[in-house]
């Protein structure tokens, strides 16, 4: 008797000790159940910004030991070509990023995990309301999440200093600003200066994003509110084609297409080349490490008498594969990245976007990178993440397509807003028929 009851006294005490052990798989923190877990993640970027996506995953793996995740760098020229292909072969990465165009072709495959459920669960790091409404985008159909904003990147206006000192302006972007002077005249103004000088005024993308800002820094529109193409019954939209045409004829803006190969504006930009270009914080680690190079920010420039305006803000989703072979950890990894918690270890520092979650703004106010890092924040905040066009699959790169005849002198304005209307109407109305 005394045998059989030490035995049932040992039997509990270890019972403890099993549920104590497996409790620990469903902490979010610790590394889960210990099995060892390899995931692959795929994303777009330069060199600088390959280092901060690292970082994201870094803290990650320093968190779970026993999760080892291999980041697969893809050039951006064919990356959606790329992801589909191999989405459709069932032998995809287990989380990527997603450009805000690849979104709804990566929706209707039906490849990629719905994330709704999971985002509300106490296993994920993050919270669907802990994002701003209005970032995401074509990520969100019918109530359902299909992608996670992994930070966003509003467009400002990057100045060269030296650039703008050879060509003897000696009043800077930012003078005129504070004074309530920083629009589309003194824009076209200084950019004919630097030409003059020798150098590109300004670096015009044929990306549409870049389109948007223009049109609307001139309160214009090209789409109303249910998603029908505008264009040619909106007299401010149709200025800012004739204000790009106009200047692109004078040599003051000069298209990216027409650059020598191998010489981005961005190479441009730091080997003092060009006086402004625009885009989002993505180009400031790799810019801050050029110690020779003196740049800062400034708000789009406005034609609308107000002293800004909204311009877009470009976005991209961390998705996961639907067939991953670890779909839960893949989840898991999806939500910490896109945290408060993944998105600092990623941004502190000189990171290459701005937070689209709530609670870390500090990583731009208080950086001091450029001087004026601040205006990141304040374009967040009127800002517009393009909703209407990105929802028809391939009418960003046929209106791209149209806008480059203009940008090489091959059409004038009107020729172009004609166009680019009719090819937008025509898609929209194939799109609503399906």
């Amino acid at each position: 008797m005394k045998k059989k009851w030490s035995l049932l006294k040992v039997i509990p005490v270890f019972l403890i000790l099993l549920l104590v052990v497996s409790g620990c798989g469903g902490s979010k923190s610790g590394g889960g159940s210990g099995k060892k877990v390899e995931l692959t993640m795929a994303a777009w970027g330069n060199p600088a910004e390959i280092k901060v996506y690292q970082k994201g995953v870094d803290a990650y793996m320093k968190e779970h030991p026993n999760v080892k995740i291999k980041l697969v760098p893809v050039p951006g020229d064919n990356y959606e070509e790329k992801l589909l292909t191999e989405l459709s072969g069932g032998k995809s990465h287990d989380v990527f990023y997603v450009g805000d165009n690849t979104m709804p072709k990566l929706v209707e495959t039906g490849k990629i995990a719905d994330l709704t459920d999971f985002l509300d669960s106490s296993a994920s790091y993050v919270k669907a309301s802990d994002f701003a409404d209005g970032l995401w985008g074509a990520a969100r159909k019918d109530g359902r999440i299909y992608g996670v904003s992994v930070d966003n990147n509003p467009l400002v206006m990057y100045y060269n200093k030296k650039v703008l000192a050879d060509a003897g302006i000696d009043k800077s972007p930012q003078e005129l600003y504070d004074a309530g002077e920083w629009n589309w005249q003194a824009f076209e103004d200084m950019t004919s200066k630097i030409n003059a000088a020798g150098n590109k005024g300004f670096v015009a993308d044929g990306w549409t994003a870049h389109l948007f800002s223009w049109i609307w820094s001139n309160g214009g529109q090209i789409y109303d509110d249910e998603g029908n193409m505008i264009l040619e019954e909106n007299e401010k939209a149709q200025e800012a084609f004739k204000f790009l045409e106009r200047n692109i004829k004078n040599g003051n803006f000069t298209y990216s297409g027409s650059l020598p190969k191998g010489q981005g504006a961005d190479a441009m930009f730091m080997s003092n080349q060009v006086g402004f270009a625009a885009a989002g914080r993505w180009w400031t680690p790799m810019f801050s490490e050029n110690k020779s190079l003196e740049f800062d920010y400034i708000p789009w420039p406005t034609n609308t008498g107000n002293k800004m305006e909204p311009a877009a803000i470009a976005i991209a989703y961390m998705s996961v594969a639907k067939d991953s072979k670890n779909v839960e950890e893949a989840m898991k990894f999806m939500s910490f990245y896109t945290s408060a918690e993944g998105q600092k270890a990623r941004l502190e520092g000189n990171g290459n976007a701005v937070p689209s979650v709530n609670g870390v703004d500090e990583l731009i106010t208080d950086d001091a990178v450029p001087e004026h890092a601040k205006y990141l924040i304040d374009a967040r905040e009127i800002g517009v993440v393009e909703d209407k066009q990105v929802q028809v699959p391939g009418l960003e790169q046929e209106l791209r397509d149209i806008m480059e005849l203009m940008y090489l002198g091959k059409q004038d304005a009107d020729k172009t807003i004609a166009d680019f209307s009719k090819k937008a109407k025509e898609k929209i109305a194939e799109h609503k028929a399906k």
